[in-house]
């Protein structure tokens, strides 16, 4: 069961609206990736849009994108075919009309980037296009070889900062949506120091994921799931949460933080190998080095295990030389830092928990089922991905939903006016004098969930799990917090408690979701999807 402390409570901390500066505006977005960029570019052409962003505008789980953007943009693909391809990686929970939707819709998108200014890698002329795990054909786009996600999130800042009617407000951390009878009125903030309440008729979470909940991530400190915790909190449903996908390849330097060395780099015929020197991926799938992520990611720990290594090697000093300099740039610059030539040198690699697949259930319009509350990006259960997502359909899915959930609620917010009401909030009362280190307790929970909620589950580490987060938050949840990091510690705790839950329940292997005690798909009982709702 989900605990009281986590059903029961709507704001993280007591305030009176009444007794705060406020702002205004038609729509607020929480974000400035990819989704929540796009969104905002969107949604000014209705009305006045504010941006609220926890960090730097460009510090979002998109800059640090390096694979690419999947789209058909050759002659030589189709949309049938990518098509065929997520649903296949989505292991039978993805929604085949949303697919068709964005894989549709995606390359006008992509042309859309190249309109406003996006530099992606030509050859004469023409796109240059990498295949990925799981594509069967090579449609994917990129920029600077590896250095994808940073010229996206480059684009659409420039793009963003020139359009009228749109405001950014970085190192502003949005505490909670604020509700005022059976709708969203607007967000409570800290900005610039100071608690202060934004209104609007709508509101567009855009936060990304919440990887950064586990020890070993590529995902920036920014990532912990706030977004999905504030509207788990105003009564949005949430779903397939179990579905965490764990990146096969980070750069394993003990350390350092875990730095992702994308998918193309297999794509372009790289090779995993171990200490002995094996390259094992055949053994384990038909696609080789190119099969989908859960399975080399398992497979990875596997070897592992077996050589009794802390990582495997990806090779490429079989390649050209000049060739791999000049497509990975970024990968061959921080190699370097660490006396390794990746021409000449095998990189040490492991898994890291890399994508939210779940998240805030939406639908086509980015609607959450929250009057005025809407979702995009990775933040968002859009039902694309299903159980396990395409490479590189990421991003895609960002342009797509982004334009779709700013259109939705700029049209929605014309015209309507918030009387800016009096809220007034009173969080669950402390119950403990207890003092929490807030950054123990971001350690511990960490470092609990990549051991015992990572790529290999089980029933009795699940419920262990649950056993300590609850004991965790019996304490940290009850306390009001005033800085960022404990309200952050707050939303990765809430996420930690239903990630854990969701993987429990779901008694099958699929996709991202690897039970040991239960290692078969189970279509027949299980070929649905996990709800939950505050």
């Amino acid at each position: 069961m989900v605990k009281k402390y986590l059903s029961s409570k709507r704001y993280l901390l007591s305030f009176d609206t009444a007794a705060l500066t406020s702002h205004e505006a038609d729509t607020i977005v929480v974000g400035s990736g990819v989704a929540g960029l796009r969104a905002a570019v969107e949604a000014a052409r209705f009305g006045r849009v504010l941006v609220l962003t926890k960090e730097a505008a460009s510090e979002s789980n998109t800059n640090y994108a390096q694979g690419g953007v999947a789209a058909v943009l050759s002659t030589d693909d189709s949309t049938d075919s990518h098509v065929d391809d997520t649903l296949t990686a989505g292991a039978g929970l993805c929604d085949e009309e949303v697919v068709r939707y964005v894989t549709t819709d995606g390359p006008e998108l992509v042309r859309e980037l190249i309109d406003w200014g996006a530099r992606f890698d030509r050859s004469d002329g023409e796109l240059l296009f990498t295949q990925e795990g799981g594509h069967s054909r090579a449609r994917i786009v990129h920029a600077n070889g590896d250095a994808t996600g940073f010229e996206v999130e480059r684009t659409l800042l420039e793009k963003a900062r020139r359009t009228a009617d749109l405001d950014i407000l970085e190192y502003t951390f949005v505490v909670d949506v604020v509700s005022d009878a059976s709708r969203v009125v607007g967000v409570l903030a800290l900005h610039g120091g100071n608690l202060e309440v934004f209104y609007a008729p709508c509101v567009i979470i855009a936060t990304g994921g919440a990887c950064y909940a586990y020890r070993e991530t590529t995902n920036p400190s920014t990532a912990t799931g706030d977004g999905i915790a504030l509207a788990y909190r105003a009564g949005a449903t949430l779903s397939d949460l179990e579905f965490v996908q764990f990146h096969p390849t980070t750069l394993y330097i003990a350390g350092t933080e875990r730095t992702l060395i994308s998918e193309t780099v297999r794509g372009e015929g790289g090779q995993l190998r171990d200490r002995f020197g094996i390259h094992f991926m055949p053994n384990y799938h038909p696609l080789g080095d190119l099969a989908p992520r859960d399975i080399v990611s398992r497979a990875i720990v596997r070897q592992m295990a077996q050589t009794r290594d802390t990582n495997v090697y990806l090779d490429l000093r079989h390649l050209d030389k000049d060739t791999i300099l000049k497509r990975f740039p970024k990968l061959a610059e921080l190699s370097r830092l660490f006396d390794i030539d990746i021409s000449t040198d095998m990189i040490p690699v492991r898994p890291s928990a890399h994508y939210f697949c779940g998240g805030i259930r939406v639908d086509r319009s980015g609607l959450t089922g929250v009057n005025g509350l809407y979702a995009c990006g990775e933040a968002a259960d859009t039902g694309l991905h299903g159980a396990n997502r395409l490479g590189s359909n990421s991003l895609l899915e960002g342009l797509v939903y982004g334009r779709a959930a700013g259109a939705a609620a700029g049209r929605a917010a014309r015209g309507e006016k918030i009387a800016a009401p009096r809220v007034a909030a009173e969080a669950v009362a402390e119950s403990r004098p207890a003092t929490v280190d807030v950054r123990d307790m971001e350690n511990s929970l960490r470092s609990l969930l990549w051991r015992q909620v990572g790529i290999d589950r089980d029933a009795g580490s699940l419920a262990e799990s649950e056993e300590r987060i609850d004991f965790w938050s019996s304490y940290v949840m009850d306390k009001q917090f005033d800085t960022p990091e404990g309200w952050a510690v707050q939303n990765m705790l809430t996420l930690a408690k239903l990630i854990t839950f969701s993987a429990r329940m779901r008694t099958e292997s699929r996709g991202a979701h690897h039970r040991v005690d239960f290692p078969d798909r189970d279509d027949l009982n299980w070929r649905r999807h996990l709800i939950i709702k505050r």
